[in-house]
């Protein structure tokens, strides 16, 4: 398993470098025998991870969510903060203490080693059918080598370093608020593919049940055997009363350096016969217990609320208080996330507050002792002294600065601009932006093409000397050869992230006055797009300083312009495809898009009324994507009948 695993994750960054990043990092000899190495320990061992690159798993996109009744109810656990009641609750059984992650409780069922439904937990009695979304979860195998019907119990996750990643991707407005809340949305999306790119995980915690296998007694062992089925499974250590408190501080020391989210531990009895003996109250198990960690707390003085304004104008209230120790750190700042919570904690300066660590990590607000509630909203930005107006966001209301000159906004909107994904300058830090600020060798980013002609300025500062301003410089000077989509992406459009940057580009053949001119109507018709994309997009290049500073970028850059260049009557030019399913004739679905696209056709990923032709090998599989083109009469084509009517010859054949 170990090796498989391995050999996924070396084959996915191949894969990713080749297909994305236009780079080799081994010969088509090395990948291929990588390649038949990892299929050779998928059939020795009967298990198939659903992000092996061996599965062309294709994504569903579902109307609403079945509701499923539970075979027999997923009941919430008694809690305890005392680390001795976790010795009482042993007295002389053995039993196995494990993290209590913080996601969404999914159940799985697999028949015949294949994955058959995912539910999830709802009310306990009732949950969602999210199968299409387990199906593509980033660890989860599709097979398995039991042949009997298996159902277990596991925890749908999504890792700090992914949540991080996701909400600079989703923007401030649409950014959720930890890494649960979003893994809960995520699993309960109705298209898959979201949960692919998000990449769910799913760490068992529950074997249920085994149809004819003669189990263990020992969970322990029992969540052994499901590791050894390809499962990835909670971390745990079997205890005692006499070793449960240390195995309890050795989870505690670890708490800062998980990836995933965990609101506690869970302990268990270890012998499942003496589990069932014991029974169940109306609300709780009685075989298992949680241990919710006792929130350290600290009563302190609220002496200011600071406004940080990031590069949308967004204006984050920081909560400023008298330092106090929690979990071995000093602490005196604490996020109030937004005006909802500011009002609804009724904060004002002078007040006596009392803060903790969510989780042990983040410092929050538990609650004010005071609620003076006097804490004024700014009707000016602190930085630039522009105007504010409060917004209606997903989780409340906020607080944005109007001024598109602000500075702090400048610093954010500039460090975005040379961000890998947008202009790609090495070397310009938002340390480094804010003092080329101060100085005033930059304002907007036409300026960073011109910071030559500060060069004994930048040389004489701290931190800079020859060698680091040459290299700055050769950065600037290699950003100059960007793609029109990577530039669209570093303006910092609203809604525009890198691949809505390639769709608009396409749609307008990488014209970029074509782009300027487009009407709101043109806009919404992308596939992909909506209202809101559209009118960001008509806003952005209906604003005269936008357009300023564009022509003069582009006059300093001599910016290469990407064109679609579509050979002479192309019979793909102009019509739009979805691709699902397997392919036979072609690598994999990245290369038929490709095909497609370099010869003026479209690819997109759902079936509407602008598809032209949907190919799928199972012209008459009862799939969501050929369900919907039969609706719409739109044709179903396999790959001969697309090679035979589009494509005149493979170049390997």
């Amino acid at each position: 398993m170990e090796r498989m695993k391995e050999l996924i994750a070396l084959l996915r960054q191949a894969a990713k470098a080749y297909y994305q990043e236009d780079r080799e990092m081994m010969s088509n000899l090395e990948y291929d025998r990588l390649y038949d190495e990892l299929q050779q320990l998928e059939q020795t061992s009967g298990v198939v991870l659903s992000d092996s690159p061996t599965q062309k798993v294709g994504y569903t996109v579902l109307s609403n969510l079945e509701k499923v009744r539970h075979d027999s109810p997923i009941l919430s656990l008694d809690k305890t903060k005392e680390p001795e009641k976790l010795q009482s609750f042993l007295d002389e059984q053995k039993g196995i203490l494990s993290w209590k992650l913080d996601g969404l409780t999914i159940v799985l069922t697999y028949r015949d080693g294949v994955l058959v439904q995912a539910i999830t937990r709802g009310n306990g009695e009732i949950g969602e059918d999210v199968t299409h979304n387990a199906k593509v979860f980033a660890n989860l195998p599709l097979q398995i080598s039991f042949p009997g019907e298996l159902v277990l119990r596991g925890e749908g996750v999504i890792s700090y370093s992914e949540f991080m990643r996701i909400n600079e991707e989703l923007g401030e407005g649409d950014a959720y608020k930890n890494p649960r809340n979003l893994c809960s949305g995520t699993v309960r999306q109705l298209d898959s593919a979201v949960a692919a790119r998000r990449r769910v995980q799913l760490i068992a915690f529950t074997l249920v049940h085994a149809e004819g296998k003669a189990l263990s007694d020992s969970k322990a062992e029992n969540m052994q055997w499901l590791k050894s089925l390809g499962f990835d499974v909670v971390e745990s250590k079997v205890v005692t009363k006499d070793t449960v408190l240390d195995a309890l501080e050795y989870f505690r020391s670890r708490i800062t350096a998980n990836d995933i989210a965990s609101d506690g531990l869970v302990l268990t009895y270890d012998s499942i016969s003496y589990s069932k003996s014991l029974g169940r109250t109306a609300k709780f198990p009685k075989d298992s217990i949680a241990f919710k960690w006792a929130d350290e707390t600290a009563e302190t003085t609220l002496r200011e609320i600071e406004w940080n304004t990031s590069r949308t104008g967004l204006m984050n209230p920081i909560a400023i208080f008298d330092p106090v120790e929690l979990e071995g750190t000093t602490v005196s700042r604490a996020s109030v996330h937004n005006v909802s919570i500011l009002q609804e904690l009724a904060l004002g300066v002078g007040d006596t507050i009392r803060v903790y660590k969510a989780n042990m990590i983040i410092p929050q607000i538990a609650e004010n002792l005071t609620k003076s509630g006097t804490a004024e909203i700014p009707k000016q930005c602190f930085v630039c002294g522009g105007e504010t107006e409060i917004r209606s966001l997903k989780d409340g209301t906020a607080l944005y600065c109007t001024n598109p000159s602000c500075q702090a906004q400048r610093v954010q909107m500039l460090s975005h601009f040379v961000s890998r994904d947008a202009m790609n300058i090495e070397g310009l830090s938002e340390e480094t932006l804010k003092k080329f600020l101060e100085k005033g060798f930059v304002n907007q980013y036409p300026d960073l093409f011109r910071l030559s002609e500060h060069q004994a300025q930048i040389q004489s500062m701290e931190g800079f000397g020859e060698k680091s301003y040459a290299n700055l410089m050769a950065s600037i000077e290699k950003a100059k050869h960007t793609t029109l989509p990577h530039f669209i992406y570093a303006l910092g459009i609203n809604h525009v992230g890198l691949r809505n940057a390639k769709l608009l580009c396409q749609a307008f053949d990488y014209d970029l006055q074509a782009i300027q001119e487009a009407t709101q109507e043109q806009l919404v018709e992308i596939e992909g797009f909506g209202e809101i994309i559209a009118h960001s997009i008509y806003q952005y290049f209906h604003n005269d300083s936008h357009l300023a500073l564009i022509n003069e970028v582009f006059a300093q850059l001599h910016l290469q312009m990407q064109t679609q260049q579509v050979p002479t009557e192309s019979k793909l030019a102009g019509l739009t495809f979805v691709i699902t399913g397997d392919l036979t004739q072609y690598q994999n679905r990245k290369e038929l898009a490709a095909y497609i696209e370099e010869n003026g056709g479209k690819v997109t990923g759902s079936v509407t009324k602008k598809t032209n032709y949907l190919i799928n090998n199972d012209v008459d599989s009862m799939s969501a994507k050929n369900k919907k083109a039969k609706e719409l009469g739109i044709p179903i084509l396999d790959e001969m009948a697309f090679i035979a009517q589009f494509a005149t010859k493979k170049e390997d054949e």
